[in-house]
C-alpha cells in the first residue's frame, strides 16, 4: 500500500477495493444488499459531524450484518464527531470481536480525509493491542500521530507497517523501532514537522537503520520529513538498506545535501527503485543521481512534485514537508 496525498478515501486495502459499509436506513428504507464478506475491503466510518450513531453502534450493526468469519480487510474511518476522540475505542472494539473476526489479515485505522478532519488532528492512542488481539494480520496501517504508542511488542506475521502522521513524535518512533517484526518486508513511515509535533530524530530511527529486528525488510519508507538531509546522511551507512529492494525518502525536506551524502555512502545500485519524488534537488544534482544510478537499473522518482522554495519579506527561504496538518 502505498500513498502519497490524503485528499481522498482508500481506493483498494490489502489488495481488494473497498466497499463503504451503509448507515443506518431511514424508516422507509431497505438496507442494500452487500457484497461477499471476502470480496471487499469494509470500510467502518461514521459521519464527521451530525453522526446518526457511534461507531461502536456501527461496528457492531457490521458485525451483525456481514459474515465476519470470512472478513479479510477492514477499513476504519471516522470514529468521532468531535476533533479530539481518540481512537480507544474503536481498538476496545476490535479487540473485543477478535473471536469473531477470525480471517482478518489487515486493518487501516484512520482513513480521514482533510474534509472529515486534518491528519495532524486525528486522535489515535496506543495500538499495540491491536496487534496483539490479532498475530496472524499481516497490513496494518494508522494515519494521525497525535497520542499514537506503539509499546514494544514482537508480532511473526505482520508483512507491511505503514505510519502516516504530519508528525510523529520521538516516543512513538522508539516504540515502533522497539518492536520485532521478524517477517516484516515494507515500513512507510512519514515523520512530519515539529509544528504538528514531529518531534523524531534521526537516532530515534538507529534500530530501524540497524535492521536486526527487521530481518525481511526488503522496502523501507522515511519520508515526509523536515529532516531528510540528516536521514539520507544516516542511510549511507545503515546496515539495513544494503537488504533493501526500495527505498523510497520521498515527500519531505530533501536538498542537495542530503541527496550528495546518500550518493557518496554505500553503494545503491542493487536497488529497484529510489523515490525521491517532492524535493528541493537542483537540476545538476538530479543529473548526478540519473548518472550513477540509471544505469544500473534503479528507477529513480525525482519528481519534484509541487514542492518550491517560500520566501518572507526578508527574503528568507522556508521548506515544507509534503503532508504537515
Amino acid at each position: 500500500m502505498t500513498m502519497t496525498r490524503i485528499d481522498g478515501n482508500l481506493e483498494e486495502f490489502y489488495g481488494l477495493p473497498t466497499y463503504d459499509f451503509p448507515p443506518p436506513p431511514g424508516e422507509e428504507e431497505v438496507m442494500p444488499v452487500l457484497p461477499e464478506a471476502d470480496s471487499v475491503a469494509w470500510r467502518v466510518g461514521i459521519e464527521s459531524w451530525d453522526a446518526q450513531e457511534s461507531w461502536p453502534a456501527c461496528f457492531e450493526r457490521f458485525l451483525e450484518a456481514v459474515d465476519t468469519e470470512k472478513v479479510g480487510a477492514i477499513v476504519v474511518g471516522c470514529w468521532a464527531d468531535e476533533s479530539d476522540g481518540e481512537s480507544g475505542e474503536v481498538i476496545r472494539a476490535f479487540v473485543a470481536a477478535r473471536d469473531r473476526l477470525p480471517a482478518l489479515r489487515a486493518i487501516f485505522l484512520g482513513d480521514i480525509v482533510s474534509e472529515e478532519n486534518e491528519i495532524s488532528w486525528i486522535c489515535q492512542s496506543g495500538v499495540s493491542p491491536l496487534l496483539e488481539a490479532f498475530p496472524l494480520l499481516e497490513e496494518f496501517g494508522v494515519r494521525g500521530g497525535q497520542y499514537l504508542e506503539f509499546a514494544p511488542i514482537e508480532h511473526e506475521h505482520l508483512l507491511q507497517l505503514t505510519v502516516q502522521a504530519g508528525g510523529l513524535s520521538a516516543h512513538t518512533v522508539q516504540g515502533i523501532a522497539a518492536c520485532e517484526f521478524p517477517a516484516l518486508t515494507h515500513l512507510d513511515l512519514w515523520l512530519g514537522t515539529s509544528e504538528y509535533g514531529g518531534t523524531c530524530t534521526v537516532s530515534d530511527l538507529a534500530p530501524i537503520l540497524a535492521g536486526d529486528k527487521l530481518p525481511g525488510l526488503v522496502d523501507l519508507a522515511l519520508r515526509n520529513s523536515e529532516i531528510q538531509d540528516e536521514i539520507c546522511a544516516a542511510l549511507a551507512s545503515a546496515p539495513v538498506v544494503a537488504r533493501l529492494e526500495v527505498l523510497d525518502v520521498s515527500m519531505g525536506v530533501l536538498t542537495d545535501e542530503g541527496a550528495a551524502a546518500l550518493l557518496a555512502g554505500q553503494p545503491l545500485t542493487h536497488l529497484m527503485s529510489l523515490d525521491m519524488h517532492y524535493n528541493y534537488l537542483s537540476e545538476a544534482m538530479c543529473e548526478r543521481l540519473e548518472e550513477a544510478l540509471e544505469p544500473a537499473g534503479v528507477e529513480l522518482d525525482l519528481d519534484p512534485d509541487d514542492a518550491q522554495d517560500n520566501r518572507d519579506a526578508d527574503g528568507e527561504v522556508f521548506r515544507f514537508v509534503a503532508v504537515g496538518e
